[in-house]
């Protein structure tokens, strides 16, 4: 009764010592998850500590690998577990010593294994730390396992969105309400498109306002710009940006987002609400209201009617008809698509269709040689583009080509041009340029520019500015057009063909002005 139990002193100073060293776990566990708390293990035992499946692959980072001997030890403990259904083993061979113990899991999941492999002799206390640390573990893996398979089905659920979206750009409806069919919402049969611009680190919040103020939305992130979302509603849904009904958004969606809205369009017609949306926000970027609908004007080819289809029919036979010599050659179908992405898209179309950019360019360079062209020709590009966009257009109920000649030639494109109603599509696309208050410099600028094929540096040699004037002169441009310019999909084909059909009016009255002075 003279003094202490020093046996007492000692199992006091191990329970301490036991739940400091828990509460360090758990600390570890808080700030870096079971990456932290294995190094901090590994720190506190001097052993080579790491989580390892019952295959015996190693699903956690080590600091060295490990030695033939040492991962002879973790299987043998592995298969012992495995067999004989232990909570733990330990196995001393030699100058080594290994000790596995399984974490614990939800029923039907698999945990992985704690293995630690030291060299002998064990220090004292190291198998009730590691039995505390399997438990610490088996929380923090489970808490990350949960974390991954949310990760992995939202990323499921948006790659089938993409997919989804994929098919209607490309016109599929059938496959698209399919594939659409596992999701919710349903797909309207009339839709309208939005396409938000902002920054990609609050798109998350953006995409959450949306599905909370507009109901049976379909939001997807953009897979060619990383820093929009494209949004599809039901066209009878008149929520959206300045409504009643407008969605809450965050405070820095609101500072810092742009929205472009389409036209009503039925959901074949996808792509062409797409590049609706994407025009209006060509426009919405130069508004203190940060918003803008599409300005509705006619396609050029249901401005031209049949006679585009009968130009585009022969202008795009060499690609319809061609076959691919190889099973690995792109078919006139894959060609097709190719054409119609790359001139929406640019060379971000590899991300569209995802594929390579030499495949890119391998196609670009059969579908030049197939049709005669020169695609980095601003003309050709035009061109091409109307055949695509008469060919998918059909014939409106109404407008059938009448009975005539059958042998009677296709016109030409030019000859298309210079329809009288055609020279009115273009003088109305250029009138907005031309209102009071503009200055003249702009429709100068745009009409250089598109006859140097669109190239910033040779406009502004040609007009003595910079290149950055002329970005913001052709940014002008796009505000009064309501058209998107500079970034693609880009109206600029189309303010191509108005500016070749004005060309060709002008240089038809030279000659008839002269015989009149005659």
């Amino acid at each position: 009764m003279h003094g202490d139990d020093p046996r007492t002193d000692t199992a006091a100073a191990e329970r301490t010592r036991r739940a400091e060293d828990v509460l360090n776990m758990q600390r570890a566990a808080r700030k870096g998850g079971t990456a932290r708390l294995l190094r901090w293990l590994a720190a506190r035992t001097g052993a080579a500590v790491f989580l390892v499946n019952r295959s015996g692959i190693v699903t956690s980072p080590l600091r060295s690998p490990l030695g033939r001997a040492e991962y002879d030890l973790v299987r043998h403990g592995i298969r012992e577990i495995t067999a004989r259904g232990l909570r733990s083993v330990a196995i001393d061979e030699e100058h080594l010593a290994c000790l596995v113990l399984p974490l614990d899991s939800p029923p039907g999941v698999r945990a992985p294994l704690l293995a630690a492999v030291l060299c002998r002799p064990t220090p004292p206390g190291l198998r009730p730390l590691l039995a505390d640390a399997a438990s610490c573990l088996s929380l923090c893996w489970q808490l990350e396992h949960t974390r991954r398979q949310q990760k992995w089905l939202q990323l499921a659920d948006a790659r089938t969105r993409e997919a989804v979206l994929h098919l209607l750009m490309n016109g599929q409806v059938t496959a698209a309400r399919q594939v659409a069919g596992a999701l919710r919402p349903a797909l309207p049969d009339v839709a309208r498109i939005y396409v938000v611009e902002g920054p990609y680190a609050i798109r998350g919040a953006v995409a959450d306002a949306w599905a909370k103020a507009v109901d049976d939305a379909w939001i997807v992130p953009c897979p060619v710009y990383v820093d929009h979302l494209m949004v599809l509603t039901p066209a009878s849904s008149e929520t959206h940006p300045g409504s009643p009904a407008e969605p809450a958004w965050p405070r820095s969606a609101t500072n810092a987002c742009w929205i472009g809205m389409s036209d009503p369009v039925p959901l074949r017609d996808t792509a062409t609400g797409y590049a609706q949306a994407f025009h209006a926000l060509a426009a919405a970027r130069q508004r203190a209201e940060r918003y803008a609908s599409f300005a509705a004007d006619p396609d050029l080819a249901l401005t031209i009617g049949p006679p585009a289809q009968a130009w585009a029919t022969v202008f795009l036979a060499p690609l319809r008809t061609h076959r691919a010599r190889r099973p690995q050659d792109p078919d006139s179908r894959e060609l097709l698509a190719t054409a119609a992405s790359w001139l929406s898209f640019s060379s971000r179309a590899t991300v569209h269709l995802k594929i390579h950019r030499n495949t890119l360019t391998a196609r670009l360079t059969l579908i030049q040689k197939l049709l005669g062209l020169d695609l980095d020709r601003l003309a050709d590009q035009a061109a091409l583009a109307l055949a695509l966009r008469a060919t998918a257009a059909g014939t409106p109920p109404g407008l059938e080509p009448r009975t005539g000649d059958p042998e009677a030639p296709a016109p030409s494109l030019d000859e298309l041009l210079a329809l009288p109603h055609v020279l009115a599509w273009a003088q109305r696309r250029f009138r907005p340029l031309q209102m009071p208050g503009v200055p003249i410099c702009i429709a100068q600028t745009l009409t250089t520019w598109l006859r140097l094929d669109a190239r910033i540096g040779p406009t502004a040699a040609a007009l003595s500015l910079s290149a950055s004037a002329v970005r913001k002169r052709l940014a002008r441009s796009e505000a009064l057009l309501q058209r998107s310019l500079l970034r693609s999909p880009s109206a600029v084909h189309d303010q191509w063909l108005a500016q070749q059909a004005l060309d060709l009016a002008e240089r038809s009255a030279v000659p008839r002005l002269a015989l009149l002075a005659d």
